[in-house]
Parts: structure tokens; sequence; C-alpha cells
């Protein structure tokens, strides 16, 4: 069970990081279809560590260098270490939802490698709104907060997918799932468990912070948007594909972003 439960882990792992597995352990991990469904539940753990890694590189860095730069290097970092997986989905499916308006021509475009007008618009947008909650979080609030910040954004937003695998349908050709396999089902329990790695740094942040409740609250936004996601991608496709789930990700992480900082830094007087 547990030696299951490790191997759901490290697939995870190896599928949302560029971080290489050992020779050893990784012809002891494996891989097969269940493995790949089973490390849903993983998902968030492993963006645990990404958090882990972003708040590292931004308290460093705090301590080095302007927060602009602090928040740039931070976000070079987990970019970095995730391989732009996620913003690469998120760049293919501005592509082919802004390209195309038939199901079989969005997919299309999807699968395409190169990036389009509507994709580089996208997430130049995409990554500038980051770079903006992040660096104004960084010049309001203390470094601590700050990286408590970025760990509960990269778990939680990779709880967003999982749902999203849970309750709707996979939507490409056979042949382009065996092409680029991922994660196709994830089981009531995997999904709990999926969401409490998600929800667990919201935890850090009720227990550290007076106004820590009113910030775990942020993920009443982030489902929000991942379900209004979810009811986009049904009408238009019919459900979701890889891209799918990394735009939801993408999606989720900003959202979260800007609930804390709407939450916790004042709009300059007389700016609105």
């Amino acid at each position: 069970m547990l030696a299951r439960e490790i191997r759901f882990f490290f697939t995870a792992w190896t599928f949302f990081t560029r971080i290489p597995l050992p020779a050893c352990l990784s012809r002891w991990v494996g891989y097969s279809e269940a493995l790949m469904n089973g490390s849903a539940r993983y998902f968030p753990l492993v963006g645990l560590f990404v958090g882990l890694v972003g708040a590292a590189v931004f308290t460093f860095c705090m301590w080095l260098f302007t927060p602009l730069v602090a928040v740039a290097l931070t976000m070079a970092a987990t970019v970095l270490m995730t391989g732009a997986f996620h913003e690469d989905g998120f760049a293919d499916v501005c592509d082919g939802f802004g390209g195309a308006s038939e199901p079989e021509r969005v997919l299309a475009i999807m699968k395409d490698s190169r990036v389009g007008a509507f994709g580089a618009i996208g997430i130049a947008l995409m990554l500038l709104t980051k770079f903006a909650a992040l660096a104004s979080l960084a010049e309001a609030v203390d470094v601590e907060l700050c990286g408590w910040i970025l760990l509960s954004a990269h778990a939680l937003s990779r709880a967003a997918p999982v749902a999203l695998i849970r309750w709707m349908d996979y939507v490409r050709p056979e042949v382009d799932a065996r092409a680029r396999p991922m994660a196709q089902a994830v089981s009531v329990p995997g999904l709990a468990l999926a969401l409490f790695w998600g929800v667990l740094p919201l935890g850090g942040l009720i227990y550290r912070y007076e106004n820590g409740v009113l910030m775990a609250l942020g993920i009443i936004p982030v489902a929000l948007a991942t379900a209004a996601l979810g009811a986009w991608f049904k009408r238009r496709i019919g459900g979701y594909t890889g891209d799918c789930l990394g735009a939801t990700q993408q999606v989720a992480e900003v959202v979260f972003y800007l609930y804390a900082l709407a939450l916790l830094v004042q709009p300059v007087e007389g700016s609105v």
C-alpha cells in the first residue's frame, strides 16, 4: 500500500517537474496507466514542493535585491523547475479557443507546437499579471507572509485540475492520448487526498496570521474560477485536454494572488 502511494507520488513528480529521479528509482517506479491516474492525488503535493522552492528563492533574493528582482527570479525558478509545463498549456488554450470555434479545429490548434498570436499575447498578459500581483505583495507585506502565499498558491492551484479530471471527460482521440500520456481519471478518495494537499498550506496561514482565515477563504474564488473554466471547456470542446488542465492551474494560481492582493494591500488613495 505504502509502496504504491510512493510510486504514485514519483509518477506525479516526473510528470510535473524537470528534476529527474535516480535511474534505479525511476526503474522501480515504472509506468502504467494506473500509475498515471493514481498520481493525480499527488499533483498538489508536487505543487507544494514547487512552492517551497519559490518561497526559498524569494526569501533569499529579498535579502539581496529589490522586490521586483526577487519576484522575477522567483518566477524564473518555478518555471525552470516545472519546464513551463502549465504555462505552455495556457498558451495552447489561448491559441485554440481564440483561433477557432469548431471543437475539432480547437483541438487541432492546441496540438500544434507553434505559438500563435493568441497564445503569445495570452501568456504575456498572464505572466505580467502574476508578476505585478506578486511584486505588489512583496512591497506591501513581510517576506514570510509572501512565502506562505506562494506556497499556498502553488499547492492549491494544482488541486484545481484534479477536480476537472474527476468531473469531466477527456476529449483527445486515443491516438493523441498515447502520444502524451496523462492522468484521465481520479477516484473520490484520490480527489479528497488531492484537496488535502492543496489546502494544507492554508492551515499555516490560519495558524500564523491574525487574518489567516480570511486569506484561506481564497479557496472560494479559486473554486469559482475552476468551475467557470470547466463549464467553458465543456461548452466549447465537450470536456478537457492536458492543455486545459495546465491553463486551469495558471488561472487558479493568479486568482489566489489577486485575492491575497485585494485582501492585504490597500489601493493608493485617489486611485479610484
